[in-house]
């Protein structure tokens, strides 16, 4: 992929505390896959070269609200992450007790992404964009190129990849930018994505040689 910053934008999903930080809930299963792609560290770096060079950032978070807890049914790990208290607010118009929270933006980057100039789109509620504004707010922008980071590797980041693409994006993956949950059962989810961001993306590279080519 040939990147500028005139139709091409950085979009991330979830940068939040209960997957970046070491005190969220899912540390124990996605801490050492964070720790090892130094995923917080190439983030902040996607994010700053990205802003330097003119290129939009979107940001597609993953929030919950009390009515969500009244959902009937759900798959494994949309399961474990209603359980957990993961990714919880209080209300869609109430911003008590967000400020460091689990939902909150990882304080690292909240700088980059606080900046009045990010757009952050209405939350996605399983793994996908199909449920939030990121593709209307892509389209009005007239990006039609997506560079893709955040968490996690096998469900969000994949699942945004998936439909975008349908969506008629090309979308180019930051390979080290991402990182996932390692289950005694269920497995590495960080391995078992990397085969398909290779067999579906448009493009795939880690974050120095995805910044060399902004």
């Amino acid at each position: 992929m040939e990147f500028n910053a005139k139709n091409t934008a950085v979009v991330v999903t979830d940068p939040q505390n209960d997957f970046l930080s070491e005190t969220g809930v899912t540390w124990g299963l996605v801490g050492d896959s964070v720790t090892e792609n130094k995923t917080v560290e190439n983030l902040e770096t996607l994010i700053t070269e990205a802003k330097a060079k003119g290129y939009p950032v979107f940001v597609s978070p993953h929030y919950y609200y009390p009515h969500d807890h009244k959902w009937e049914f759900g798959g494994t790990l949309e399961k474990i992450m209603h359980d957990i208290g993961m990714f919880d607010r209080k209300d869609p118009l109430d911003l008590g007790g967000f400020s460091g929270s689990g939902a909150d933006f990882l304080p690292r980057l909240q700088p980059l992404l606080t900046d009045g100039d990010t757009v952050v789109t209405n939350p996605h509620k399983v793994y996908g964009p199909q449920t939030n504004d990121l593709a209307l707010q892509l389209r009005k922008r007239g990006i039609d190129r997506v560079i893709l980071a955040g968490m996690s590797a096998n469900l969000c980041v994949e699942a945004h990849m998936r439909q975008l693409t349908e969506d008629g994006f090309e979308v180019h993956i930051v390979t080290d930018a991402t990182a996932a949950a390692r289950h005694p059962e269920l497995g590495d989810g960080f391995a078992a994505a990397l085969i398909n961001f290779n067999y579906i993306a448009a493009g795939v590279g880690n974050t120095a040689e995805t910044v060399a080519s902004l």
